[in-house]
């Protein structure tokens, strides 16, 4: 199997999962696989394909809810050249480009009640009539659907149909929610910071504290969200170790805010991006020209106050001036538990000047 379809995982409904795909890979039957949105439904249908004896041919996936309702019908069984407004030319569906191999229908919950009714004759028959054509043209196709929906209560309000349903549900795949599986948090985390990692930098790691809470958090949006909360940090923490208590929490979901909230506060010298993507609104205000910067004379000032006499060898004026701005910006730092923006208060200084002085100096986490 491609580590691009791998089902990351230690815990047991993991092993589970990729026991079942084993068992049914071979298999011809439709596959139904549910589940809540960002568990992997794509990922798990993409492996059953890969590891069946269709491999090598394609792999189809249709978001049957991103498709307008007059659109699907010819993106599933095409249309020829003339038969509506806008024909010029044959088009292939999407069942004729999965012959031989697979045709994921993803989020079939949402698929119109006629195109239901349409579906289900092609899965009878194994035969599709494409739009304007006057003859049936038969189809080898391995059919995998998946949904987020509870097609069950969706039939008892009348919004799928039911012979379709049993239709689809051979063989029935449940992908459980990230919550449920604590113990393939750290193991994912991992996984998506070697893939995420950045190119000079490498991938950015996670101190005891940050993992512990990544385990309480409940993740709403599964491991779809934590892809894209690692693939965050990857770019502001490129090859740092992370402290949940040294992000801001723009930066974090709600919940994880709370989490955050009920750890103890750092020690000095807290975590600090450095190569750090300033926030959307300090870009717009950089844009909108709202952002000046100061000038050196008005640093050299600021800095120059409780200096050291003079030694009798000399000094350069450059570095010592240096040593005391960073002195002073990791104070800030400490004073205010890592938080850029409160930093840059206490230094009267621009957010976005904090920043670069922060990549300057290279102050990060020990």
């Amino acid at each position: 199997m491609k580590p691009s379809t791998q089902f990351i995982g230690q815990s047991d409904s993991a092993q589970s999962l990729r026991d079942l795909l084993g068992t049914i890979a071979n298999s011809n039957s439709t596959v139904l696989i549910t589940g809540e949105s960002g568990t992997g439904k794509e990922l798990l249908a993409r492996s059953l394909h890969e590891q069946s004896m269709r491999a090598g041919s394609n792999f189809v996936p249709i978001n049957c809810a991103a498709i307008p309702k007059e659109l699907l019908e010819s993106e599933l069984f095409g249309h020829r050249k003339g038969s509506f407004t806008g024909a010029v030319s044959d088009r292939l569906g999407r069942f004729e480009l999965a012959h031989g191999g697979t045709l994921f229908l993803d989020e079939i919950g949402d698929m119109p009640m006629d195109m239901q009714v349409k579906l289900l004759r092609v899965l009878q028959e194994r035969t599709i009539d494409p739009i304007g054509s006057t003859r049936q043209i038969p189809i080898d196709v391995r059919v995998i659907a998946a949904t987020h929906r509870d097609l069950e209560h969706e039939i008892s309000t009348g919004k799928f149909r039911e012979d379709l349903y049993y239709r689809l549900n051979v063989l029935p795949v449940n992908t459980p929610p990230l919550r449920e599986r604590v113990e393939d948090i750290e193991p994912l985390l991992i996984h998506f910071a070697q893939k995420f990692a950045h190119v000079q930098h490498g991938p950015i790691r996670f101190s005891v504290e940050f993992m512990s809470s990544m385990r309480e958090y409940p993740w709403p949006g599964n491991v779809r969200e934590l892809s894209n909360l690692v693939d965050r940090f990857s770019t502001l923490y490129a090859g740092q170790r992370l402290d949940l208590r040294a992000i801001p929490p723009s930066l974090l979901p709600k919940g994880m805010v709370l989490l955050q909230a009920n750890l103890k506060p750092l020690t000095p010298n807290p975590v600090v991006p450095q190569t750090m993507t300033p926030p959307k609104e300090v870009l717009e205000e950089m844009e909108q020209g709202e952002l000046e910067l100061e000038t050196d004379v008005e640093d050299i000032i600021m800095l120059a106050q409780g200096m050291p006499e003079l030694p009798p060898e000399g000094l350069s004026l450059k570095d010592r001036l240096a040593e005391i701005e960073k002195s002073i910006i990791e104070q800030a730092l400490a004073r205010a538990q890592g938080n850029v923006s409160k930093t840059a208060k206490l230094l009267n200084l621009q957010r976005t000047t904090l920043i670069e002085k922060i990549n300057k100096y290279d102050l990060r986490s020990v």
